[in-house]
C-alpha cells in the first residue's frame, strides 16, 4: 500500500502539498525548522526541504516512516497524533505543516493545541482539511473503490467556524486560506471540496 501511495496521489491529481506550500511560502526561510504532523510518505514536506527548511516528521505508521527514510528524511518520530503531548519541546519549531491526514479525524483540538505549543512566536501552521459549509454533514463514507483498502472509510470535513474555534484554543490566529478541489479517483469524476489554511502564532507569546 505504501509503495503505491505516491503513485495514487499523482494519478488522482492530489495537489494539497503544492497548495499548502504556495500559501505559506512567503513566510518561510531557508534554515528554518518545520514539523510535519502525520508526515506519511513526506509528500507534504518535499517542497519545504527543497526550499532549504529543516524537516522533522511525526507519524504513527512504521511503514510510512520507512518510506520517508528512503527519501532521505532522517529526523522522524513514531507517534499517534491523537495522543498528547507530542514528542517535541514547546516553542521548538519555526513552522508546522499537516497535509492529507486531518480528514481522518473528527476532533482536531489536540492537533491545534500541540501545533500552538510547539510553534515559536510568529511561526505558521499550514494545514489542509476537507471543507464544508456550516450545517452540512461532517462525515462522508468513501467506498472501497476509492480507498484501495477493500473497505469503506469514514472521512471528516470541517467548516470555517470549527477551524476558527480550534485556532483560538491553540493560541493561533487565521492569516489566509484557499479552497481547492480533491479527486478521489484517477478518472477525476468524484470530487470533494478541500481548503488550505495558514494560521500564525501570536508573535508576543
Amino acid at each position: 500500500m505504501v509503495n503505491g501511495y505516491d503513485a495514487e496521489a499523482e494519478a488522482t491529481g492530489w495537489h494539497g502539498p503544492e497548495v499548502a506550500f504556495g500559501l505559506v511560502f512567503a513566510f518561510v526561510e531557508a534554515g528554518q525548522s518545520i514539523l510535519d504532523i502525520g508526515i506519511g510518505t513526506a509528500l507534504g514536506s518535499v517542497l519545504f526541504r527543497k526550499a532549504g527548511l529543516e524537516v522533522h516528521g511525526m507519524d504513527n505508521s512504521p511503514e510510512m516512516l520507512d518510506a520517508c527514510r528512503q527519501k532521505g528524511f532522517a529526523s522522524l518520530e513514531r507517534h499517534d497524533l491523537t495522543q498528547t503531548p507530542y514528542p517535541y519541546e514547546s516553542v521548538s519549531m519555526d513552522h508546522v505543516v499537516c497535509v492529507g491526514v486531518l480528514n481522518f479525524f473528527r476532533d482536531l483540538s489536540a492537533v491545534f493545541q500541540e501545533a500552538g505549543r510547539i510553534l515559536r512566536p510568529g511561526g505558521r501552521f499550514v494545514f489542509v482539511v476537507g471543507d464544508c459549509a456550516e450545517g452540512e454533514p461532517h462525515e462522508i463514507e468513501v467506498g472501497a473503490e476509492h480507498t484501495k483498502s477493500g473497505r469503506t472509510v469514514t472521512m471528516y470535513r470541517h467548516d470555517g467556524r470549527q477551524i476558527a474555534e480550534w485556532m483560538v484554543a491553540g493560541g493561533l490566529e487565521p492569516e489566509r486560506s484557499l479552497p481547492f478541489t480533491v479527486y478521489m479517483d484517477s478518472a477525476r469524476t468524484n470530487a470533494l471540496p478541500a481548503k488550505a489554511y495558514v494560521a500564525r502564532k501570536n508573535p508576543d507569546d
